[in-house]
């Protein structure tokens, strides 16, 4: 059987398929002389030592590590707020943040900027109608309504005065017609 291409390592060997036997494995381990299979075990040997004793340096810098967090009283909540505020301030240091901020700025500063004129238009549209035939018509249609209800006629006052003067006209009348009762 002629290996494809697909089927050999970068070393050019061929490497086993999916369904084979793993004796075909041990093959590559029976071309290798005693030697250098020797050779290899004391260097896997040597190289397990090494992970284990790195391991056990870890651990122990890592001891020593939560000692000084705790003599320094350094708790999870305050690394917790520490990596919180300074993963803050690199993302506000960030060009594309402040691009962003900047942009918004612009956009809340022209936002303003609408609000105000149109307020301003509101506030003469508003104006406009106040000073209109129709709006005058009916202001003097409301206060020949209060003269004939209240009596006397008002000398000028504008249409605001004239709502007030009538909703406290109103009010007192509820209150008279409630004392009476209470009276009774």
């Amino acid at each position: 059987m002629e290996p494809s291409s697909t089927e050999q390592d970068l070393l050019g060997t061929e490497t086993p398929e999916v369904g084979e036997d793993a004796a075909a494995t041990v093959n590559a381990t029976e071309t290798l002389s005693e030697e250098e299979q020797n050779e290899l075990r004391k260097e896997l040997a040597k190289v397990e030592e090494e992970i284990q004793t790195l391991s056990q340096v870890l651990a122990a810098k890592e001891r020593h590590l939560a000692e000084i967090k705790r003599k320094l009283g350094i708790n999870s909540l305050q690394e917790l707020r520490q990596n919180i505020s300074k993963g803050w301030q690199d993302m506000t240091s960030t060009s594309a943040y402040k691009k962003t901020s900047d942009t918004l700025s612009q956009a809340g500063q022209k936002a303003s900027a609408a609000f105000s004129s149109v307020g301003s238009v509101i506030t003469k549209k508003l104006e406009d109608v106040k000073n209109s035939p129709t709006f005058k018509s009916f202001e003097e249609k409301v206060e020949n309504l209060k003269y004939k209800v209240g009596g006397t006629k008002p000398v000028g006052g504008d249409f605001g005065e004239v709502l007030n003067s009538a909703a406290n006209a109103s009010a007192t009348e509820t209150i008279t017609e409630q004392t009476q009762e209470e009276s009774q």
